[in-house]
């Protein structure tokens, strides 16, 4: 199994792509700590991933503190002993017009998305560093960092994951030297509970499958899609692979029909 006793920390991991991510690793024979911010949420899907509570544990936080990115650190090492693999993965999405975005907003796209990626990231490094054993962290960006979609405005979410990408292929040449690799993926539609917290319903069921014309494949992406292309880059299967932003969306960035 390819995570066999390895060690991994999952943000945003309470549904969506995190939960597949979470899902999966503990399959492959890891352990998971599960961030997020909502407790019994959090501690529904760690039971449902591994009941004894032996190889998925919680720990409740907002990453937009740089605290929080510390503390679930501490907690993977005080639980399990070390930290192989970070899955930077929590975010947030609202389309919203560029013109009526305010301060707050903004602020809280930058928080969460950027500032709480940047400082998971530093704690887990100084972790990998210390421990002398490399390791790997994986970040979630976003199609909309690299091509603006007009059905979806998204000025500022897609600036903090512009940064994400950047921070990648920063950290990949500065994180080098202590055998850690860092890269991402950059996913299109994929159909997670994110849309819930925007539109209703009947909405979701409505507006989501006219995205599906969007990729040249035809359909959304599914939270498995995501969190196979982390997977692999979290693996000894990509061993020689650091820097990288992965497109997983269907065809988008590859052109038009």
């Amino acid at each position: 199994m390819r995570f066999q006793d390895k060690i991994a920390i999952v943000t945003g991991g309470a549904s969506g792509i995190g939960k597949e991510v979470a899902t999966r690793f503990v399959a492959e024979g890891g352990s998971v700590v599960i961030n997020g911010r909502d407790r019994a949420k959090a501690e529904a899907v760690a039971r449902q991933i591994e009941p004894n509570g032996k190889r998925a544990v919680v720990h409740v936080g907002d990453l937009a503190l740089p605290a929080t990115g510390e503390a679930v650190v501490k907690t993977a090492i005080d639980r399990f002993g070390r930290l192989d693999v970070l899955f930077n993965n929590a975010g947030i999405f609202t389309p919203k017009p560029f013109l009526e975005v305010d301060e707050v907003e903004y602020d809280r796209f930058v928080d969460v998305i950027l500032k709480g990626k940047f400082f998971a990231a530093q704690a887990a490094a100084k972790a990998m560093k210390d421990f002398g054993r490399g390791g790997a962290i994986v970040q979630t960006g976003s199609l909309w960092a690299l091509q603006a979609i007009g059905a979806t405005p998204s000025a500022a979410y897609s600036a903090a994951n512009a940064g994400v990408h950047a921070l990648t292929k920063n950290l990949a040449i500065e994180l080098a030297p202590y055998k850690i690799r860092v890269n991402a993926i950059a996913p299109g539609v994929i159909e997670t509970p994110v849309f819930n917290t925007f539109l209703t319903p009947e909405q979701v069921a409505a507006v989501l499958p006219t995205f599906s014309a969007m990729h040249p494949l035809g359909r959304n992406g599914q939270p498995a899609d995501a969190a196979e292309a982390l997977l692999f880059l979290a693996s000894d299967q990509a061993s020689f692979i650091t820097g990288v932003v992965l497109s997983v969306d269907g065809g988008v960035m590859a052109g038009r029909q």
